[in-house]
């Protein structure tokens, strides 16, 4: 039996030759499960366990760089770009850093954030069905289950919030205006009549 090495850290610079083809194959085994996503920390951790490389350097130093690395082998290959499944645990967003993929993809970057994290969801689709997940014959993109729950809680809000507000005013006529239901996709308000534009080809 062989004693564990002492602790020992290495620069990502350094390993990152490694963490690449380990990063590759943890993406790859997330996009075989439908609808699955990993956290940008979950996805450090695995990195490091999995290659036994651990640096102090944390993980927002250098997993953008790794993530750009993996998009071009996977722009190269014809693949979906595995990066769309990692996203942040806060919120369940890809977030800015994707726009990184999008370049490398000669695509140009997008400022809005939910068109972002749509094109972000129809690439994890792409991964789901290329990498042999369940994937349902009726299956249409879709928000990270986090994303769903913070626009699901930014939409109640402000409802919520007039609710709780004593000795409020006679509303106005804007405010009696009648509003459309809410896409349980997209999250965003639909028509009155018809479905959302949003979420239809």
């Amino acid at each position: 039996m062989v004693d564990a090495e002492p602790e020992r850290y290495v620069t990502p610079t350094a390993a990152r030759p490694y963490w690449a083809k380990h990063a590759y194959e943890i993406l790859v085994e997330t996009a075989g499960r439908y609808n699955a996503v990993i956290t940008y920390s979950e996805f450090g951790e695995q990195i490091q366990r999995r290659s036994g490389l651990w640096t102090k350097a944390t993980a927002g130093s250098w997993i953008g760089t790794l993530l750009v690395d993996l998009a071009k082998v996977s722009h190269v290959r014809g693949e979906p770009a595995l990066s769309s499944l990692v996203v942040h645990k806060q919120d369940g967003q890809v977030g800015t850093g994707y726009n990184e993929v999008l370049r490398v993809a000669g695509t140009r970057p997008i400022d809005d954030p939910v068109a972002r994290e749509m094109h972000a969801a129809t690439t994890r689709l792409e991964c789901y069905r290329h990498w042999g997940a369940d994937v349902p014959a009726d299956a249409t993109p879709s928000f990270s289950p986090r994303f769903r729950e913070s626009r699901s809680r930014r939409v109640r809000e402000p409802r919520s919030r007039r609710e709780s507000t004593p000795h409020r005013r006679a509303p106005s006529r804007a405010s009696t205006e009648r509003h459309g239901p809410v896409c349980p996709t997209c999250f965003l308000e639909m028509p009155l009549s018809g479905p959302c534009p949003n979420c239809t080809d």
